[in-house]
């Protein structure tokens, strides 16, 4: 036994020595100087009464985490009165003891324990009941002359039968022998003396064979006897524990869903969750985790990962379309860019002799236009892109479905910010380009300006030594339209341009929208092979098959080859402008890999809208504070759609921001305004309208719903609604500047300064500040200024004042008195 003095105690312990003494003698102990020994139990005393009296709180009181939710909606009852609803949700997650978690998993050991005890008797008794149950049917089965014989010769059989075929064979000799007593009373008495012949069934001898209550191959049971034989223990539980932890192969994809990780593992979601919770990392069953956070939780569990691409899908689909033919000439796809109002669309109306200008609004395209023409040089397809800023993303998809790019410049205006992003796109695809000096005819017209302006965006004229050939051009009058397609074929033979028409069609989506009488409509570019009427399309995320294709002028076509464009009909939804289209020929693989996009789609979402990580709650607090303008948007086609977006969501600052919680394409229904109800939003329809159930709902709950049919306003207004929501500031104008050049004493209104205006105005109405060496030492209001006896309302600079400062006696020369006013300036983006 180790034993110690105080002294030697207190020093491990680090305690001053009468610190301790103090404390053993709270413990009871009855040491009171340094030199006396110390045992170890002792010790042990002591160090319970410091427990007890300083208490282990971490023991006594389990970690908590508590998550707390509120939402306000809006409740609006009879008449114009609203109901403001508030609920609150409260979740308290408790980390439990070691202890605990051993207690419950010898609770569950125990469980388990007894429920394969139970299902042990219950095989056992089933067993029995069915032993039983055999041994009758083989009793009553059994002939006569076989009970005869066992009842004639009981010493063959050595061992004796189960109780229940026991006392039944018991009983049939007694009757037997009776019957046979019967027959010799009928007979007089007589008594044969002659020996019994037995028939060929009788002669069998009896088999000497143990007779069994149950097969001897039935587990738990043994072969009748006398209690010779011993029970066998076979298998005595309805199952058998494995011997080690199972240890599997899990699939991990670059995302995957706990609930679906913990499939694949065969353990329940609950104990992935858990282990989580332990890795400092909360989740939920159907949060989607990342492929190097599941390889983490997998391994950790004791399990193998094999790591898979979720491209799988995509590349099975790619090696089973089989792409051949022979390759021929086809026509260029021609992008017409430019700024807006230089002339793109009246240019395209010349060519194709189509008057398509007239019909967009202000004259403006809005759209992305595909049309096909035959011209005397051969067959040319022009895509028309918008030139508004907010179309930037269609510009953009465009050029990279183009061969040859036509930048429309006007002569008159020069080079536009849009005609750079033009000719960025251009150069950032790889396609030639030939300029289009456009509105030549006017007589303001200045070429030579446009090359140098062009030249320093490294678009050099071919008579400068540079590749962009120049044509001048006028939409109007049609001059230099022929050398301008003359110039577009030449560039198109210099490409080599190249497809396989007997090959299944291949191209992109230009634009999508929503037809309420014929459903989604798709227009296509085919870029390679042949699209007829009647294939099976993947497009996108979407598929279908092909129900009627039109061209550009709404007739119907049975097929179309490259360079064409077509809009089809048949599909499930409206793609997203830029999407591959692409011909398959089984319909079930074009679904799987539809189906598959659209998941992939809701997954990516999901893991980014995520926030529900301890860091990204404390990151997101304060950020309600940040006023919001919700819209929900619905567009007549998909390219408009998006270019609103697009512009909407860059509008705003760090005070004051847009969010489009809902768009779509097509017209405005009963859901879209249920939903700016819900989330007090306002509708906005651009070119299209809301249908009756939406009026009803939008008159009855005073809903904001306004139509559009050209982009300028949209924008115009929105920009006004944020402006309005940032409010206005409040500014500062000093209007003058008094120097106190003597004070004097006054029965009636205390110290009055003498002073002079240095600077502006002085005012007799307007709020004041005190200054003593240009620091604010007092801020109130006047309570008189005079000039020699007569009240002033103003005096101005270089003239000389009295002036008494309201509540305020502490003017000394040389202060200085600042008249100021508060301005209100409306706050601006």
């Amino acid at each position: 036994m180790t034993q110690v003095t105080v002294k030697e105690l207190a020093q491990v312990v680090d305690t001053p020595v009468e610190r301790l003494l103090q404390q053993m003698r709270e413990a009871g102990l009855p040491h009171s100087s340094a030199e006396q020994v110390v045992t170890d139990n002792e010790k042990q005393a002591l160090l319970a009464h410091l427990k007890s009296s300083h208490g282990d709180k971490k023991a006594e009181e389990p970690r908590k985490i508590t998550l707390q939710r509120k939402t306000t909606s809006t409740l609006k009852v009879a008449g114009s009165k609203t109901i403001s609803v508030e609920v609150r949700k409260k979740k308290t997650f408790v980390k439990r003891s070691n202890e605990e978690i051993e207690a419950e998993k010898q609770r569950e050991l125990e469980e388990q324990r007894a429920a394969a005890e139970a299902a042990r008797l219950k095989a056992e008794e089933e067993a029995k009941r069915q032993a039983e149950e055999e041994a009758k049917r083989q009793a009553a089965a059994a002939p006569a002359e076989r009970s005869e014989q066992v009842a004639a010769a009981p010493a063959v059989v050595d061992e004796p039968v189960a109780p229940v075929v026991e006392e039944r064979k018991k009983e049939e000799p007694r009757r037997l022998d009776k019957s046979r007593s019967d027959d010799a009373d009928r007979r007089g008495g007589e008594r044969k003396t002659t020996q019994h012949r037995p028939t060929v069934k009788e002669k069998a001898p009896a088999p000497r064979v143990a007779p069994r209550t149950i097969d001897e191959e039935s587990d738990g049971f043994r072969r009748g006897g006398r209690g010779k034989s011993k029970l066998k223990k076979r298998n005595q539980h309805g199952f058998q524990a494995p011997a080690g932890p199972v240890v599997r192969e899990v699939s991990i994809g670059e995302t995957i869903t706990v609930g679906e990780l913990a499939q694949q593992m065969s353990v329940k979601a609950a104990e992935v969750i858990k282990f989580m919770f332990k890795m400092g990392s909360p989740a939920t069953i159907n949060q989607v985790l990342d492929q190097e956070t599941a390889q983490l939780v997998a391994e950790e569990l004791g399990h193998k990962v094999k790591l898979v691409s979720d491209n799988a899908l995509e590349e099975q689909l790619a090696e089973s379309l089989k792409f051949e033919g022979e390759a021929i000439s086809r026509a260029p796809v021609v992008t017409v860019m430019g700024h807006v109002d230089h002339g793109k669309t009246s240019l395209l109306d010349y060519i194709r002799r189509a008057k398509v200008a007239s019909g967009e609004a202000g004259g403006i395209t809005q759209h992305i236009g595909a049309y096909h023409v035959e011209t005397e040089r051969g067959m040319v397809t022009f895509l028309d892109t918008p030139g508004h800023a907010a179309f930037t993303a269609m510009r953009a998809r465009g050029a990279k479905a183009t061969d040859i790019v036509i930048l429309v410049v006007a002569a008159d205006d020069g080079v536009m910010p849009q005609t750079q992003e033009a000719v960025q796109h251009a150069k950032a695809a790889g396609v030639p380009i030939v300029v289009a000096v456009n509105k030549i005819d006017k007589p303001d017209a200045n070429p030579d300006n446009i090359k140098n302006g062009l030249a320093a965006l490294d678009v050099i004229p071919e008579e400068w030594g540079g590749d962009a050939p120049y044509v001048h051009v006028s939409a109007k009058m049609g001059t230099g339209v022929d050398e301008l397609l003359e110039a577009v074929l030449l560039q198109a033979e210099v490409l080599e341009l190249k497809a396989m028409p007997s090959a299944p069609g291949r191209g992109v989506v230009v634009e999508s929208r929503l037809d309420k009488g014929r459903g989604p409509v798709a227009t296509v570019l085919v870029q390679d092979g042949t699209l007829r009427q009647g294939d099976m399309v993947l497009v996108g995320s979407n598929y279908g098959r092909i129900r009627a294709m039109l061209d550009e002028n709404g007739k119907p076509v049975k097929e179309a080859g490259p360079s064409i464009p077509v809009e089809i009909l048949g599909l499930d939804g409206t793609p997203e402008a830029g999407d591959d289209m692409t011909v398959v020929a089984d319909e079930k693989k074009a679904r799987e890999v539809a189906l598959f996009r659209q998941g992939k789609f809701r997954e990516v979402k999901l893991a980014r809208a995520h926030a529900g990580k301890l860091e990204n709650i404390f990151e997101s607090m304060g950020q309600e504070e940040k006023k919001t303008l919700n819209i929900v948007l619905k567009s007549d086609v998909r390219g408009s759609l998006e270019a609103l977006q697009g512009s909407l969501s860059t509008l705003g600052n760090d005070e004051v921001q847009v969010r489009v919680v809902g768009g779509g394409v097509g017209g405005i229904t009963e859901s879209d305004a249920n939903l700016a109800l819900a989330s007090n939003a306002v509708l906005f329809g651009f070119n299209v309208r809301a249908d009756a159930g939406a009026r009803k709902i939008v008159e009855a709950e005073g809903l904001d719903m306004r139509y559009y049919n050209v982009i300028y306003d949209i924008i115009e207004d929105v920009k006004k609604a944020l402006t309005g929501m940032l409010g206005s500031d409040v500014r500062e104008n000093i209007l003058g500047i008094a120097e106190v050049r003597d004070v004097f004493r006054s029965p009636k209104f205390g110290a009055v300064a003498g002073c002079m205006v240095v600077e502006g105005t002085v005012y007799r109405n307007r709020p004041i500040r005190v200054l003593r060496d240009d620091v604010v030492i007092f801020e109130g209001e006047l309570e008189s200024l005079r000039r020699f006896k007569d009240d002033m309302a103003e005096v101005r600079n270089g003239m000389e004042c009295g002036i008494a400062v309201k509540s305020y006696n502490d003017v000394k020369v040389g202060d200085k008195i600042e008249v100021f006013e508060k301005v209100q300036v409306a706050r601006s983006l």
